[in-house]
This record gives C-alpha cells, sequence and structure tokens, in this order.
C-alpha cells in the first residue's frame, strides 16, 4: 500500500489550469508556496506578485500557469479533496462492519491534516487549514454554474458521492444520503472555523471534538430513521 500512494498523482480537471503544475519544478514551487503565503496572510490579501516575489520568479511565470488567483486556489482545493478520497477509500477499504467503516469516514473528514511524505511539495496540514478558512470562495462566485459544467469541482463532489454510499450501506432505508453527505462535510469545516473564531458559538473544544460531534450526530440520524 505505501508504494501504491508513494506512485499516485491527484489528477485535477485540466480545464483548472493552463499548464499542469506538476510536470515542472517551478509548478510545484507556486503550489508549495502558494499554500505557504495563503495560509499566512489570507486569500484576499494573496496576489501573484507576492507569490512571485517569494519563489524569486516573475509574476508573468505564475500566469502561465493559471489565469487568475481564483484558479489557483479551486486547484488547491480540488487537489485537497482528491487526497481525501483517497485516505477515505484507503483507510475504510478493509472495514466489512457498516458501522464501524461509517464511523472511520468521518474520522478522516474531521480530523486534523497532518503533513503527508507522499507529496513532498504540499504541506497537507496547512492546506487544510485554507480549505477550513478559504473553501467556500473557490466556489461561491457568479461563474458557480459554468465551472461546475467544467468538472471543476469533480472532486469535492466524488467525495460527497463517496460518503453517502457509505451512509447508505449503514442505513439503505434512509431517503436523503447525498443530503447528508454534503451537510455533514461542509458542517465539519463550519465548525472547525468557528471553533478557531468564534469560540462561543459551539460546544466543540479539546473534550468534545468535531469529530465526536458528528460521530454522534450521523449515528442519532440514521439509527431514528431505522426505527421508523
Amino acid at each position: 500500500m505505501k508504494n501504491l500512494l508513494s506512485n499516485l498523482k491527484i489528477e485535477i480537471p485540466s480545464g483548472i489550469y493552463i499548464k499542469d503544475p506538476e510536470t515542472s519544478d517551478l509548478g510545484k514551487r507556486i503550489i508549495e508556496n502558494s499554500i505557504i503565503l495563503i495560509e499566512e496572510i489570507g486569500f484576499e490579501n494573496f496576489n501573484f506578485k507576492k507569490l512571485g516575489k517569494l519563489i524569486g520568479s516573475n509574476e508573468s511565470s505564475i500566469y502561465r500557469y493559471f489565469e487568475s488567483k481564483h484558479k489557483l486556489l479551486v486547484y488547491l482545493t480540488s487537489w485537497y479533496w482528491g487526497w481525501i478520497q483517497y485516505l477515505l477509500v484507503i483507510e475504510t477499504y478493509s472495514i466489512s462492519n457498516p458501522k464501524e467503516k461509517l464511523i472511520k469516514a468521518i474520522e478522516v473528514l474531521a480530523r486534523k491534516a497532518e503533513k503527508d511524505n507522499n507529496f513532498s511539495h504540499i504541506n497537507e496540514a496547512l492546506l487544510n487549514l485554507i480549505v477550513i478558512n478559504e473553501n467556500s470562495k473557490s466556489y461561491s462566485t457568479k461563474e458557480v454554474d459554468t465551472e461546475n459544467k467544467e468538472g471543476f469541482f469533480k472532486l469535492y463532489k466524488e467525495v460527497v458521492k463517496r460518503f453517502a454510499e457509505i451512509i447508505s450501506n449503514y442505513n439503505n432505508n434512509y431517503k436523503h444520503p447525498l443530503t447528508l453527505a454534503s451537510t455533514i462535510i461542509e458542517g465539519i469545516l463550519h465548525q472547525q472555523f468557528v471553533k478557531s473564531h468564534f469560540k462561543s458559538l459551539t460546544n466543540c473544544d479539546e473534550s468534545t471534538t468535531t469529530t465526536s460531534f458528528f460521530i454522534e450526530l450521523t449515528l442519532n440520524v440514521l439509527s431514528n430513521e431505522r426505527e421508523k
């Protein structure tokens, strides 16, 4: 399995970028340092001029890979969801018990990310923070419908659908698996954001984790449906 992971490549929809950053050293440095800079100063303050200065390259060289900082953010969030999908597959594939598989899936979705050495130029821990703080900005635009048709959010949608399948496997009578799956995934990000910035609005803390809350919530919803 480790050998498999070391060779895998997360396939990002080609329309997001002009030139695949994975094909060159400069492209990889653009991805690596954009994660560092966006996490440090926020997406609003981020631009290609600042990124170019950080990597010691002309701003124009970054535009050869991405036409805008929005497309770069979509690339980063897409990569994150592709990585999460791999983790969901790897960490749940050998679990046959539906309840245990559901709990493990929530743990994968909600836990604090750590750097994965299989992808040396991407700091998943920092990228996780970017997704918590900036993910909605990748799709909260006037172009969302067009970009959706072009497949920009394919990897995010695949995560939702995979999680929905795990929900249905636990309770195949539940009528809203996709709705529940997308609500939990977005809820996890929201609670992680609130926990960091609006502590008075959540009961999640060091003793009551986001993971434990969503495990309890999900099992209660699905168990109540089972009893009807």
